[in-house]
Order: structure tokens, then sequence, then C-alpha cells
């Protein structure tokens, strides 16, 4: 592995030893407890032996809070997401979110039953994570999000990554990161080759219990 492992919250399979698994990283400043609730509203099939993996980013000072030390997958410098981006931390947080995914191969859940997903940073970097994958995964679940690195991951996707595929879902009333952000970055994975799923919902910077049921459902496809 390239990266130490860092904490997680673990949800096992309620019968028998996982069969999947679903990484999802959270936003800025929270952890890994935040979307924990989440979970039995995704009504998952308990056959399925599904492992959630809710790991928190490291605590990090971030610029446009003051310097706070926060949890953060990534330091942000100003609020125009579209500017360069912290691209050593951005690779170091990849280096990361790839060791939990080989902990779930060692643990004996393979490739192409792993989804990444993320909540805004943490959907920036479970993107950047799948993008550059050599090897197939199950889904790519992208939340109130947008891309980073554009200009260099483009020229790093990778064949099994233009097969994978992704549910993009967004809030029309989102001050955080703006509509038009997200669906930049949809748009980005349709032209990469992705089979992508897209979604916006009357919210802000959130989930909703509508998104939640198209996740669960998309989950349910994806996981079968």
């Amino acid at each position: 592995m390239n990266a130490e492992l860092l904490p997680c919250v673990e949800l096992e399979p309620e019968t028998g030893p996982a069969a999947a698994a679903v990484i999802w990283l959270h936003g800025l400043g929270a952890d890994g407890h935040d979307f924990v609730p989440i979970v039995p509203h995704l009504h998952l099939p308990a056959s399925g032996a599904v492992r959630f993996v809710f790991p928190t980013a490291p605590a990090i000072p971030v610029t446009i809070n003051g310097g706070m030390v926060m949890p953060a997958w990534y330091d942000i410098t100003e609020l125009d997401l579209q500017r360069r981006h912290d691209e050593a931390g951005i690779l170091r947080s990849c280096a990361h979110v790839e060791a939990l995914v080989a902990r779930e191969v060692e643990r004996g859940v393979p490739h192409e039953r792993i989804v990444l997903a993320g909540f805004s940073q943490g959907g920036a970097i479970a993107t950047q994570v799948a993008l550059r994958s050599d090897e197939r995964l199950a889904g790519l679940l992208a939340l109130s999000t947008y891309l980073v690195r554009a200009d260099e991951v483009a020229g790093e996707v990778t064949p099994e990554a233009r097969e994978l595929a992704a549910f993009c879902g967004h809030g029309t009333l989102d001050p955080m990161v703006p509509l038009a952000r997200g669906r930049a970055a949809a748009d980005a994975l349709t032209g990469f080759g992705l089979d992508v799923t897209w979604k916006d919902y009357a919210m802000q910077h959130e989930v909703c219990m509508e998104e939640i049921a198209d996740i669960g459902e998309w989950l349910r496809a994806r996981l079968a």
C-alpha cells in the first residue's frame, strides 16, 4: 500500500462475510460518521452482503476557513472552484483511498464489487481515484461535487474507468458548489466515456430523501 490507512467507521453485512463494499468519503469539515445514518434508507438487500466504509480525512489547516484545522481531503484557498486546486493534497488523499480499496481486495472483495462514493470534496477525490483506477470498479457516486485537476485527469483516465457507471446528484439551490459545476463534472465524465446518470434535486448543499432513494436504486443495480 502507498499510504497509511485512515480511521474509518465500518458497517459490516448483517449476514455472512462482505461480498461487496462501498467506500464513502465525507465533505469538508465532516467525518466518517456523517453518512452512516442514511445506510438503512438505501434498502439494500441483506443478501448483497455490502460492507460500508466511511473514512475520516486527515485534519489539516483550511485556508478559506481562516486556517482552522479540520478534516479535509485537500486545502481550498478560495471559493472559485474552477481555479487551481491543492494538487499535492488531492494526490495524497487519492493514495489514502487507493489504500482502502486495496484493503477491501485483501479482505476478499474484488474490484468489480467496490463502489467509490463521495460528497462535495469527498466526491472530488472519489472521482479522481475512480478515473485513474487500473481495475474495473463497480461504480462511482459523485454527490454535490465538481471535477478537480480537470486538465491533468483528462489524460489519466484509464480504459477501465471509461467503462464505469456513475451517479451524479446535485442540488439546484446549492450555494456552496453551484449546480453548473456539478453539471460540468457530469458532462466531463460522459465525455470520458462513463455511463452517467444525472439527477438534480430542489435542495441546497446536502442530500435529501428523494436522492437517497435514487442512490439506493442505483446501488442495487450496480451490486445485484
